[in-house]
């Protein structure tokens, strides 16, 4: 759609035709050089002289340079359909457990007994693409913590990314300290809203950071962390005898008191459906729509068609 931005500018079109009608002609001083054959001008081709078609030309063409002038002065823009925009959102980090302990096979999904890796990648998932607004990324840890998906508003690559996960990807072993380490790194820099939500069923067995720690230099840094705990407390074998790590609820929940977030527990698939719903809750999406029109300046037209014309004038008046 053509629109133009200072409009008002088309106040100045009358202002030639205000000026020559108020303003009182310039006064032409008296020709120094006497000419005494005055008859010969007589004798002038029609239109040179004051009032024939050569003045009435140019007056058309300065007349429309001057419109053009204005219309230039008035900025045409040609308005583009609205774009939405990525909303400004908060910076949120999942970090994930990628433990041997996480093979356990006691949660349900569709009826079906699935490890705990594979329930968080259903109902995290899920969370995820309902975090539109929000720069999402994804750390996945065992012996040691890696960034496998940046801070980014695609959301579906970091859906696609903790689907292709699999356990012990990065060890058998469980850095919680190093997780929020590496958190903290990530979002040093950045401004407004970070939040770290971190998913374990074990305790800090590897790493070089302490968890508690680690979990002061974040309250420094102004991250709030939401501890899940996954799983029974003890992991069991198939032959129900327990094994593995025990899960450390005391450290995710002092993790989460220092930097001011909340520890929550999943036993099974429901549960842990109704944390992620919770945490949707404790840090809303926002839901304001933002867009923006693409604009397009035409002004630069109408100002080199004045420049032309107006070249076309003093051309016409040069003439002999």
């Amino acid at each position: 759609m053509l629109e133009f931005a200072w409009p008002w500018f088309f106040l100045a079109l009358p202002l030639p035709w205000l000026v020559r009608r108020w303003l009182p002609p310039a006064q032409r001083p008296e020709a120094a050089l006497r000419v005494p054959f005055l008859e010969d001008f007589d004798r002038l081709p029609a239109g040179v002289g004051a009032g024939g078609a050569g003045s009435r030309l140019q007056l058309w063409l300065a007349a429309l340079a001057w419109l053009l002038l204005v219309v230039a002065a008035a900025r045409p823009q040609w308005q583009g359909k609205p774009v939405p925009v990525p909303l400004a959102g908060r910076d949120l980090l999942l970090a994930v457990d990628l433990s041997g302990s996480m093979a356990q096979r006691d949660f349900i999904v569709g009826n079906q007994r699935v490890d705990r890796l594979t329930a968080t990648k259903v109902v995290a998932g899920q969370f995820i693409a309902r975090r539109r607004g929000d720069r999402v990324g994804l750390i996945l840890f065992g012996d040691r913590a890696y960034l496998q998906a940046p801070l980014t508003h695609d959301l579906k690559t970091v859906e696609k990314l903790l689907d292709e996960a699999f356990i012990t990807m990065a060890g058998q072993k469980t850095a919680i300290g190093d997780a929020i380490g590496l958190a903290i790194k990530r979002l040093r820099h950045k401004k407004g809203d970070k939040v770290l939500i971190l998913m374990s069923d074990g305790e800090n067995t590897a790493g070089e950071m302490d968890p508690l720690q680690a979990a002061r230099l974040a309250r420094e840094e102004g991250l709030k962390i939401y501890t899940i705990g996954i799983g029974s407390e003890r992991p069991v074998d198939l032959f129900g005898m327990a094994g593995g790590s025990a899960l450390d609820e005391r450290t995710l929940k002092a993790i989460a008191r220092i930097t001011g977030g909340r520890y929550f527990r999943a036993r099974d698939t429901r549960e842990l459906m109704e944390i992620y719903r919770t945490i949707d809750q404790l840090e809303p999406v926002e839901n304001d729509k933002r867009v923006y029109r693409p604009v397009d300046e035409y002004f630069w037209w109408p100002l080199g068609g004045a420049l032309l014309l107006a070249l076309g004038v003093a051309w016409r008046g040069s003439r002999p």
